[in-house]
């Protein structure tokens, strides 16, 4: 073949996330696209609202690799920008709006947005942050921006490899990293979601969880792709989540550790039905056996026993589903069929069945890799492969067992928090001498932070520090309990670190 039918050959593959969704805007432009419970937009004026808002972006200069970012609840602009970024070929970097002014920042700047969309209610948190760039907020400015545009026809010619989001995770030093997510892990991951879970292409997702997580900024964008509808919800509004559930055929629903028993509760006291589930929750792990014995009878949908990240999508281990009325007493995790996975100790060697080591993957869901990390890239791919830095045992019959995080994560109520963020803040003080913070086993929320900090000589407790913390971090980041110790009462090991996992024991074993 000549070059040029090559190339041509090669772009005949080469589709993207706008690709796909105009092509259901084609095919089927009166179909709902997005419900907000007061509004809904078709797939033609999703597909119109995006073009338009595609020539604000360019008449600001903004084409293939620009950041802009977006600061906002649940809306359905947040849908339009994905698209209108998708067509152009920028990416979308989502803020989170839990995060205090010092975290923001620090967001913000890492991509340099030449914009940033906002809602209203947190465009305030954008003054005197100068790495937002030009700010548009939703509502009257940014409707009127969208009546003064000329829709754009186009779309940009792009490799599927070209980023549409950064997605960020909270990182190991203390500050968040973002994620590199292409339109190719995103087109990988709608399918892979699809064949493991059994979602239909015209299935309703309920985006409720925030559109800056993976959970739904992934699983909307999944849903405009194949032709459903999105149902856009502000948070856990338990009222119109089961309004939802009583009146529409869902795909996955996903139910976060720490709010599936209350919702079990409120299904069960108002007597609602499901219209039909085909999957529920994520994180097994961390919900009581119980609620998901509750809540997938109630739903009449198994549970999704699920382990996967912001950066590898649903896969490496998020096969199983627990069966319906089932309150389990084993959560082995089964490998995805659409990744491959190693177990390797801290060599890179292989280790056998039984014994645990860091779960590596490689796959068609993986990210692209942190924004302006260059050293931490070449550490967590190394060999070609991405290391998630979880430790899990196989088992003889192939399922993985998840052991523990190598980095102390702590996941609670769906979010991850690394001890770091928590204790680069105590640390600012300078009556603290050391600190060290760890996960508490939680009924509600699976984990939470606790901080075991020490005093300089002739320091006294006080508030202090639960102030500092209220004041820079996000709500869900802060230490459920401050627990006063000694310096020299710090477990440590030869080499003089702190050992967490016997500060872990010191709480299983103190008085409630």
């Amino acid at each position: 073949m000549t070059d040029e039918v090559s190339a041509n050959v090669l772009r005949s593959a080469q589709s993207t996330v706008a690709g796909l969704f105009l092509e259901h805007a084609r095919r089927m432009p009166k179909a709902i696209a997005i419900d907000d419970g007061n509004n809904e937009q078709t797939y033609s004026e999703l597909s119109k609202r995006s073009a338009r808002l595609a020539s604000v972006l360019i008449a600001r200069n903004i084409g293939v690799g620009d950041r802009i970012a977006i600061l906002s609840e649940n809306r359905m602009e947040f849908l339009e920008a994905f698209i209108a970024a998708a067509r152009i070929g920028a990416i979308v970097a989502c803020q989170n709006w839990r995060l205090a002014k010092p975290e923001l920042r620090h967001c913000l700047s890492l991509v340099e947005p030449i914009i940033t969309l906002s809602s209203p209610r947190y465009a305030e948190n954008l003054k005197s942050i100068e790495a937002a760039g030009d700010v548009i907020v939703f509502g009257e400015e940014y409707e009127h921006i969208l009546r003064q545009s000329e829709p754009v026809d186009e779309i940009a010619d792009l490799d599927p490899e070209a980023a549409l989001l950064i997605l960020y995770t909270s990182g190991t030093t203390g500050l968040p990293k973002g994620a590199i997510i292409s339109h190719r892990a995103e087109i990988a991951r709608n399918l892979v979601i699809r064949a493991e879970f059994g979602i239909r292409p015209t299935d309703t997702f309920t985006a409720w969880s925030p559109l800056y997580h993976m959970g739904a900024a992934e699983n909307a964008l999944g849903t405009l792709m194949t032709g459903g509808k999105v149902i856009v919800v502000e948070g856990f509004d338990q009222e119109r989540l089961g309004q939802v559930v009583a009146q529409n055929e869902l795909g996955w629903l996903l139910l976060m550790p720490g709010m599936v028993g209350d919702f079990a509760s409120y299904l069960e006291s108002y007597g609602i039905q499901a219209k039909g589930v085909r999957v529920c929750g994520v994180m097994a792990d961390l919900v009581p056996p119980e609620d998901i014995q509750r809540i997938t009878t109630l739903l009449g949908a198994p549970y999704a026993n699920t382990f996967g990240a912001t950066e590898t999508g649903c896969p490496p281990c998020s096969s199983s589903l627990i069966p319906v009325g089932i309150a389990p007493d084993n959560l082995s995790k089964e490998q995805s069929s659409y990744c491959e996975v190693r177990l390797v100790d801290p060599e890179d060697n292989d280790v056998p069945d039984g014994l645990p080591g860091e779960l590596c993957m490689r796959g068609p869901t993986n990210f692209s890799g942190y924004w302006r990390a260059p050293k931490t890239n070449e550490q967590d791919f190394r060999r070609g492969w991405f290391h998630m830095g979880d430790v899990f045992v196989r088992n003889p019959d192939g399922t993985l067992d998840f052991v523990d995080r190598v980095k102390y994560l702590i996941k609670s109520g769906g979010e991850n928090i690394y001890p770091a963020e928590i204790e680069r803040v105590i640390m600012g003080d300078s009556r603290v001498a050391d600190v060290a913070v760890v996960r508490r086993a939680d009924s509600k929320w699976g984990e939470v932070p606790v901080a075991f900090v020490a005093l300089r000589e002739g320091e006294t407790k006080s508030d202090v520090l639960f102030a500092m913390c209220r004041e820079q971090l996000a709500g869900y980041k802060q230490p459920k309990d401050i627990i006063y110790i000694d310096v020299e009462d710090f477990p440590r090991s030869a080499s003089g670190k702190i050992q967490r996992h016997e500060l872990e024991k010191q709480l299983k074993t103190a008085p409630s």
